[in-house]
């Protein structure tokens, strides 16, 4: 089959990785990529939210399955664009149409659907302009800390934990006068849950589930936990206090539960549900919904699945996930991300990056990077995760961290405590 992967980041780096170890995988093309995704595949300048663009590269090469990575072509509806365009329509496309990525790009709705299937979650308001007096009122009434989230995407930034009303008051306000643009001009308040965050991954067509490896992964800059939130500075799996019976409930209580909303709305939903999850006392409570693949989690979740994910991927596109085996190795993996210095705020691109090609018992992923004269150079905040697996997560971890010491590029940073808390 030729296969095309749509992104440029680490999660879709993992992709090709595992999609390019599969007997199906005739050509492996990915758009636009980055300089380690073309260590499987072939790079093609082509911007996901360029619909056109995409079509035309998928009838000239004639793609027969499409991987939609980030969430943004989901949210903007690239399936619903392929479903409707008669010269795609026999080219599967893994992710959700637009209505089932809503449950990502709108906080409110997903919080609607989840009240409607009595998934468990935090007690909450929905706030515009129009009712900023009511807002002000709930968020006096709230015991701190309180949570505001802009309603639509806002790159990961959009959730502020505040610990008092008067600056959970100003904060407010000012995402309602366009801090985060389009994103917050629906702000939803919801109680705070304490507790420790997981994140559950499932594959579903809208009616069948299957639920890969369980991570956690990390958002703090700083070490234990301190410092701006990011995109992600590390994650482990499998994850220690997710016992047997704490993972029937997540299955019971939140999983099915999920999967019959999918169904009882007929959403078009062939894809993944990444499911951020907080296991408070021993109940779990849904935080959020996302319709694609975590990252850095991708990077310890993959290298944990033996069996051939492009098969399960044409399994579910062929509504046979049913069916599916999807084999879990006993090993533990744990990813460290290497981050540009300044990262989260301003940090600079064009760092030329060494070390990285010698290392033999970790896998690379690169995040942002690219490629010019032969160098490869920094491209983003995040620019790798060094992902080792090892019969234990320290021993994962360690690697990881011997690894991380061995690439080198200006103003590297990472955390060396990741998994911490377990």
């Amino acid at each position: 089959m030729n296969v095309l992967i749509l992104g440029n980041g680490g999660r879709e780096h993992a992709f090709a990785w595992k999609i390019s170890q599969s007997p199906k995988c005739s050509q492996l093309f990915i758009a636009p990529g980055n300089a380690g995704t073309k260590l499987h595949g072939e790079n093609v300048p082509i911007d996901p939210l360029h619909f056109n663009q995409v079509k035309d590269f998928c009838l000239e090469k004639k793609i027969n399955i499409v991987i939609v990575g980030p969430e943004a072509p989901l949210v903007a509806g690239i399936t619903d664009y392929f479903r409707n365009e008669k010269e795609l329509r026999n080219i599967h496309i893994v992710g959700p149409a637009q209505e089932g990525a809503t449950l990502e790009g709108s906080k409110a709705f997903a919080k609607e659907f989840m009240a409607e299937f009595n998934v468990p979650t935090a007690a909450y308001g929905e706030f515009t302009a129009e009712t900023k007096d009511e807002g002000i009122e709930f968020i006096k009434k709230q015991t701190p800390p309180i949570v505001l989230k802009a309603d639509g995407l806002a790159g990961g930034k959009g959730v502020l934990i505040i610990d008092n009303h008067q600056d959970a008051t100003i904060a407010f306000g000012e995402m309602l006068d366009g801090q985060f643009g389009k994103a917050s001009s629906t702000i939803v308040i919801e109680d705070f849950l304490d507790g420790i965050e997981f994140s559950v991954f499932v594959l579903t067509d809208g009616k069948d589930f299957k639920v890969l490896p369980i991570a956690k992964d990390y958002k703090r800059i700083g070490e234990r936990d301190t410092g701006l939130n990011t995109g992600g500075m590390g994650a482990v799996s499998p994850v220690p206090f997710i016992t047997d019976a704490f993972y029937q409930k997540v299955i019971k209580k939140v999983v099915e539960p999920t999967v019959r909303g999918l169904e009882a709305r007929a959403m078009d939903y062939k894809g993944f549900v990444f499911i951020g999850m907080i296991k408070v006392g021993e109940e779990p409570f849904v935080i959020e919904y996302n319709v694609r693949m975590g990252d850095p989690e991708t990077e310890v979740v993959l290298p944990r699945i033996k069996s051939d994910l492009l098969q399960t991927f044409i399994d579910l596109s062929e509504g046979k996930l049913n069916n599916a085996n999807i084999d879990i190795k006993e090993e533990a993996a744990s990813t460290i991300m290497l981050v540009s210095g300044g990262y989260p705020e301003n940090y600079e691109k064009g760092k030329t990056i060494t070390g990285h090609l010698g290392i033999e018992d970790s896998i690379v992923f690169h995040a942002g990077t690219t490629e010019k004269e032969g160098k490869t150079l920094t491209n983003g905040g995040r620019v790798m995760a060094i992902t080792s697996l090892a019969e234990s997560k320290e021993e994962a971890l360690e690697i990881s961290k011997r690894n991380a010491e061995k690439i080198k590029f200006d103003g590297k940073y990472f955390r060396r405590d990741i998994g911490f808390d377990l």
